[in-house]
């Protein structure tokens, strides 16, 4: 019975992997690569000549690449902030971390709310004279402000992600390292530099690799804030699914979505490796 309890205690895990992951990946190759139970490379022709495809792919790549990094900065210092003690600590944690239980459509429809010409942006900086007229934030003549607005939205709602899980690696390193480099004549950069930092790579690799998952897969707010005037790979294959019925073509864009995941988390294990954990030879 004791050799076979590791296996019992990982089973679930597997029965997980296997028909929620595994299950759906041999699926959508199956639909991606078949027509009419015959191998065929012409959903792929289809997806890869169609120009909203390209267009998906430079925008879900450009929302990634702004506002990851962004998330990141902010994380690391709201995460030094708050691993302090102060007066009203908590409340402010719970006030950084309310818009993570907020869903991408809801969190979507708040920042539409307030950036319509009549929303209380448009307001406020009408009443305190900083503008003449409203600001235009939506419209296909308007991509560019659409862009931001989906960016202040996911700054929002989801740099609470990448902050609760620097926080608490932040939380886990021993204070006695930065005691030590103190006594030593070391000054708050040099400490945030040479110990933590590098101690918080592993919680930096997991909270780039968890939020780089999601923005991949990012469609409920873009749906929202811009519809198709900026196409994302998840919000296009949602359209060839469900309003084309093209379900090779809308698993060829499921696939590129798990390429893409696959191939950043893969960077981010190679690059973001602990110190401590690297075998010198």
């Amino acid at each position: 019975m004791k050799l076979r309890l590791p296996y019992l205690l990982l089973l679930p895990a597997v029965l997980y992997l296997v028909f929620f992951i595994g299950y759906p990946l041999v699926q959508a190759l199956y639909l991606a690569f078949t027509q009419n139970g015959h191998f065929t490379l012409d959903n792929v022709r289809r997806t890869i000549g169609d120009p909203y495809f390209w267009q998906a792919l430079k925008y879900t790549i450009a929302l990634a690449v702004v506002i990851i990094p962004i998330q990141l900065f902010l994380a690391l210092i709201l995460a030094v902030v708050m691993n302090r003690t102060f007066k009203g600590k908590d409340l402010a944690l719970y006030a950084l971390i309310i818009p993570l239980t907020i869903s991408d459509v809801a969190g979507g429809l708040i920042w539409y709310t307030m950036l319509t010409d009549a929303g209380f942006l448009n307001k406020l900086l009408l009443n305190l004279g900083l503008i003449t007229q409203p600001i235009h934030f939506f419209g296909y003549e308007y991509r560019n402000m659409e862009f931001l607005a989906i960016v202040i939205e996911e700054l929002w709602r989801a740099t609470a992600i990448v902050f609760v899980i620097i926080l608490a690696g932040l939380q886990m390193i021993s204070k006695e390292y930065l005691e030590a480099a103190e006594v030593f004549g070391a000054d708050y950069w040099t400490r945030m530099r040479k110990i933590v930092i590098p101690l918080l790579k592993p919680s930096i690799q997991s909270a780039l690799i968890i939020r780089t998952l999601f923005a991949m897969q990012v469609f409920g707010v873009v749906w929202i804030l811009a519809g198709r005037d900026i196409p994302v790979l998840a919000g296009e294959g949602f359209y060839q699914l469900t309003f084309i019925k093209d379900y090779g073509v809308a698993s060829i864009y499921a696939l590129t979505i798990a390429a893409l995941s696959i191939l950043l988390g893969a960077m981010y294990v190679k690059f973001l490796k602990a110190e401590y954990l690297e075998v010198r030879t």
